[in-house]
């Protein structure tokens, strides 16, 4: 698979497609998501050009890692997540449901989540 500079998230990294950028450091943006599922529902977006959770824990730097792991945490924090619970999904490839080509973390909480009954 080759990464496709046109997809809407690389564009928003960019900044050639507007977004609502909660929190920026500096491999990682999070965003607002544009059609939510849960009370707060936001995606973190690694800067890199990563298709998948495969291809950003194969290539990505080990400082690229620990951005995305400070940006879920600051995330979690400012918005008090830890108190009730919060949801992390990674959608990857056509049978995980991926529709965007480019890595990222949804994160939702701020309700009562359906569980998947795993």
């Amino acid at each position: 698979m080759t990464y496709n500079k046109e997809n809407i998230f690389a564009k928003i990294i960019r900044g050639e497609a507007p977004s609502t950028k909660l929190f920026e450091n500096d491999s990682v943006i999070v965003i607002k998501n544009l059609y939510p599922r849960a009370k707060i529902h936001l995606l973190i977006l690694p800067k890199g050009e990563y298709e998948s959770f495969t291809t950003f824990s194969q290539k990505a730097s080990d400082k690229e890692k620990l951005d995305l792991y400070e940006a879920i945490n600051e995330i979690i924090k400012e918005y008090n997540l830890n108190e009730n619970g919060y949801r992390l999904v990674a959608n990857t490839g056509n049978y995980g449901g991926q529709s965007i080509e480019h890595f990222h973390i949804h994160i939702l909480g701020g309700e009562k989540l359906e569980s998947f009954g795993l």
